[in-house]
């Protein structure tokens, strides 16, 4: 069984924009974390290959939401849905 099912998961909400050129850097190995301002002014770091699924011809960019769990973490990221 899973330990994270029974655990309330926290959403942090944060934007994006890494060129193609940068994010270079992420994919060689150079970088090893991503470090962004949540929306709510929170710092916060990743690790660079969190966000690889997302990453295109022209680098990443877009609105995510990175959810932790109660020990802050990382359980996952995905590309916040357009209302």
């Amino acid at each position: 069984m899973d330990m994270r099912s029974d655990e309330k998961l926290k959403s942090i909400s944060f934007s994006l924009a890494i060129s193609a050129d940068k994010y270079k850097a992420y994919y060689q190995g150079q970088v090893q974390a991503i470090q962004v301002q949540s929306h709510d002014g929170r710092s916060i770091r990743f690790p660079a290959n969190a966000i690889r699924q997302f990453v295109t011809a022209d680098g990443v960019r877009g609105e995510f939401v990175m959810e932790v769990d109660g020990n802050n973490k990382l359980v996952g990221i995905r590309r916040r849905s357009e209302a």
